[in-house]
């Protein structure tokens, strides 16, 4: 049976895992047809790309330099700050923002929320008070992350619901293979009402500082380097929308992955510091993040295939986080589990700036799961998963409890 990698199957969105072994083992240099792009499953080489400064993480700008006048028009705002977010930039730029954005979003200063999202988890957790029945993703790992970056960003909580919709929104265009105008309109209207919200907050803060990270990235000054206004907000948008979608589907996939592991599951139930081990295993095993793309440079052969440059590359995290070459028998889960790092939120310069956070809601949320209810169980056999390849996670996770 001839291979090719369609992402948007719905039996490859399901159960990314059996192809991926396959594309490894058969066909690790894999040309896709539909993405017209290659696709990169072997740790060692996502992790080689990872680190490899003549492959190109700027994809965005080349694609809207493709698009015909009235369409870039129509789509002006989406353009305007999605070029700016600095997972899109190559350096010199991109070391610029991160190391401006990293003055204030850093390991210290994620760590100073231990508290607060101590506090949010409780509170999600007592809201549910005493049903036996519940959507996890709904009504507790979709929250959780998105209230932590609001609180962060000075955003009122009353702007969740609102919030989650525009970046359910940039999704689409984000993350999807499926390639429609609807997506781009709708990309760009949530990207408009989301700069308008932060556009605003931006002024508030810079007339009267609050005590919050917003405050901080208004007031960065570098011997005279500040971030321009459009790139406090892109910025914004940035940490709203990667550093809550991410976190949610590593929530949910990580109980997922513990519910079909029940020992694992009772491991950590019985020893909850276990959960920084714990949450690195699961990030490995079924990670929110399927593929980071990178543009060549300069012509390189991966497994006798050779990359021109222009051409686009999909790295499979997921896909390379389960690559025997890197990890004994890596379809179990094992909390116990060392050796090399997972590559789930990249390597190298480029990896994700909020890693400590999501790390950290993890560490919290997931032994909080399972401390306050002694039974979990999956309602339904059929997960339906997100129709994107950039993002890895369920739409919903109905969930029966006891105890």
């Amino acid at each position: 049976m001839s291979l090719e990698y369609r992402p948007n199957d719905p039996a490859v969105l399901a159960d990314p895992f059996a192809l991926s072994r396959r594309l490894r083992d058969e066909d690790p240099a894999h040309w896709s047809g539909q993405l017209k792009a290659w696709v990169l499953t072997r740790y060692e080489d996502v992790k080689r790309v990872c680190l490899d400064t003549r492959m190109s993480s700027d994809r965005l700008r080349p694609f809207f330099a493709t698009l015909p006048s009235a369409e870039a028009a129509r789509i002006g705002e989406l353009i305007r700050y999605l070029t700016l977010w600095m997972v899109f930039r190559d350096p010199p730029e991109h070391t610029r923002l991160r190391r401006l954005a990293s003055r204030v979003f850093n390991v210290r200063s994620m760590h100073a929320l231990r508290p607060n999202i101590e506090a949010l988890t409780t509170w999600l957790l007592d809201r549910l008070g005493g049903r036996d029945e519940l959507d996890f993703i709904a009504e507790f790992a979709g929250p959780l992350p998105a209230l932590v970056i609001m609180d962060m960003l000075g955003v009122p909580r009353e702007e969740l619901a609102r919030l989650k919709r525009l970046s359910d929104e940039m999704a689409l265009f984000i993350g999807s293979a499926r390639d429609s105008p609807e997506k781009y309109s709708r990309a760009e209207a949530a990207t408009h009402e989301m700069a308008e919200l932060f556009r605003d907050l931006i002024a508030a803060r810079r007339s009267a500082p609050q005590r919050d990270l917003l405050s901080e990235l208004v007031a960065i000054d570098e011997a005279g380097d500040r971030l321009t206004e459009d790139e406090l907000v892109a910025t914004c948008i940035l940490l709203l929308f990667a550093g809550h979608e991410t976190t949610t589907h590593h929530l949910a996939n990580g109980l997922a992955a513990l519910l079909r592991f029940p020992g694992e599951m009772e491991r950590l139930r019985a020893d909850p510091a276990l959960a920084p081990a714990a949450v690195e295993e699961l990030l490995r095993y079924d990670g929110p993040i399927g593929a980071q793309v990178r543009i060549v440079q300069e012509a390189q052969d991966f497994h006798g295939r050779t990359f021109k440059p222009g051409e686009r590359v999909f790295l499979l995290m997921n896909a390379a986080n389960r690559d025997p070459r890197a990890y004994p028998d890596p379809d179990r889960v094992d909390l116990g589990r060392s050796g090399v790092p997972h590559l789930t939120f990249g390597f190298g310069a480029h990896i994700c700036l909020g890693f400590p956070l999501a790390r950290l809601e993890g560490q919290i949320a997931l032994p909080a799961v399972l401390g306050r209810w002694r039974h979990i169980e999956r309602i339904g056999d059929e997960a339906q998963w997100i129709d994107s390849m950039v993002l890895r996670g369920m739409q919903a996770m109905p969930l029966r409890v006891s105890g």
